[in-house]
């Protein structure tokens, strides 16, 4: 590939990382409508908001239609996401914009909301991710556009004319990669590399990945103690206080995913470590990894942080093929994916075990959709981070789909490959189905 494996770790596969992972706090959707409207109206001088359009690709819309924003009080809705954003968001907390949001600013929120000055659109013509947002005051207008990522705000404009130069403008990578130049690059790997780049993490690239699992096990220990949003997780091991379920290697995945995504959905003001654009993702691709470790003999900690990390590189490579976002559920079929390949790397498998991991899980959900973020993700998540957890399972001891079978290939890179081809050009008419049906419902 004309570079060591010790380059790749210290640039490519360091940069993507540090571009596919970032804190966010609540569902990335509404974080990036408050987002795209805090950095517009961060263009305003002080006064106020005479009026807030908003427009976004209809997977954006989509997703943030109904899940609950943090600091709303349990309120949702793209409007009010935009209007909390403008008036007490801080554009520079990036995908944490609504950590600054307090009570008064909720209410000024809600007051232009009842003064019918927030507007949102879906706009059409955009498949890929697209926020636009336009603020009004004082005379002036102020316009802020994201695209491509849900924190790349790609660009700003004050009464029509560019701002080129603004430091609230993001670039397309970290340092000298894009993630243009990433995508191509991880989907041209093969599953070996991807164990063999796990393989040799150094000590920051390790402190790295530990950093993301701490946050998303704090949201997981809200969420078992607390039973936020729809209380999967908690209610599970209420179930297993009962004796009504068994605890397993299985079960524990699933409750530890469900957990962190009942906080996460719940709009609990605790960040969670994205992964491709999704919290859920991050939550859903590492927690049943940490709950397989407690049931294993694991005596060297970096062991999980390795497994995750194989973990990330699989749930992004899937990501990469299937689309950033879309009708797909990333979280339960890539992020399942992932946790697949992690927990056989962590429980021994070869390379051979780690694939026939992935084809089984890809089999037993490749149609699994989204529609739409809300707390009951927490419900399809949790079931298929079990599914990825005994996918695992059940190939290293041997037990594995055959290429014969539906999409999956003769290899793990291709089975991915046809879940992508499957994704891109058989589900293009799921969105609008789910979409309509969700509008249909608020009408």
């Amino acid at each position: 590939m004309g570079f060591t494996l010790k380059d790749i770790l210290h640039n490519k596969a360091r940069h993507l990382l540090h571009i596919e992972t970032d804190p966010g706090l609540g569902c990335t959707e509404p974080a990036a409508i408050g987002l795209c409207a805090a950095a517009a109206a961060a263009l305003l001088e002080k006064g106020d908001i005479e009026s807030i359009e908003v427009a976004t690709d209809p997977s954006i819309y989509k997703n943030a239609m109904g899940v609950i924003i943090p600091a709303s009080g349990g309120q949702s809705g793209i409007p009010l996401a935009a209007a909390m954003g403008a008036v007490a968001g801080n554009p520079k907390n990036g995908l944490q914009v609504f950590s600054t949001v307090d009570r008064p600013g909720v209410r000024n929120a809600e007051s232009l909301l009842k003064n019918s000055q927030v507007s949102a659109e879906i706009e059409k013509g955009h498949d890929g991710l697209y926020v636009r947002t336009v603020v009004k005051a004082g005379g002036h207008t102020a316009e802020a556009i994201i695209t491509g990522r849900h924190d790349h705000i790609a660009s700003l404009g004050l009464d029509g004319t560019p701002q080129p130069d603004h430091p609230l403008l993001t670039g397309d990578g970290d340092g000298e990669v894009s993630v243009n130049e990433l995508e191509p690059w991880l989907t041209s790997l093969s599953l070996k590399e991807m164990v063999e780049l796990s393989n040799d993490l150094n000590r920051d690239a390790a402190a790295y990945i530990q950093r993301g699992i701490d946050l998303n096990m704090d949201l997981v220990r809200y969420g078992l103690s607390h039973g936020p949003g729809m209380g999967v997780g908690k209610t599970q091991q209420s179930l297993l206080r009962q004796g009504l379920l068994r605890n397993d290697m299985v079960l524990a995945g699933g409750i530890f995913a469900a957990a962190g995504i009942d906080s996460r959905m719940g709009g609990v003001m605790l960040p969670a470590m994205t992964l491709a654009g999704s919290g859920n993702q991050g939550i859903a691709a590492g927690t049943p990894i940490v709950a397989a470790s407690e049931f294993a003999t694991i005596e060297d900690n970096l062991l999980l942080i390795k497994s995750v990390t194989l973990s990330y590189l699989v749930t992004c490579y899937i990501k990469t093929l299937a689309g950033r976002i879309g009708p797909l559920c990333g979280s339960a079929v890539a992020g399942g994916s992932g946790v697949a390949a992690g927990v056989t790397y962590l429980l021994g498998g070869t390379v051979e075990k780690i694939g026939g991991a992935i084809k089984n899980h890809i089999e037993n959900t490749a149609t699994l959709l989204c529609d739409g973020a809300k707390t009951s993700c927490a419900l399809k998540v949790g079931e298929a981070a079990s599914s990825g957890v005994k996918s695992a399972l059940m190939a290293l001891q041997g037990t594995v789909v055959k290429p014969v079978d539906g999409i999956i290939g003769g290899s793990p890179e291709e089975t991915m490959e046809n879940l992508g081809k499957l994704v891109r050009s058989g589900l293009g008419g799921m969105d609008p189905a789910i979409l309509n049906i969700m509008l249909n419902k608020c009408a």
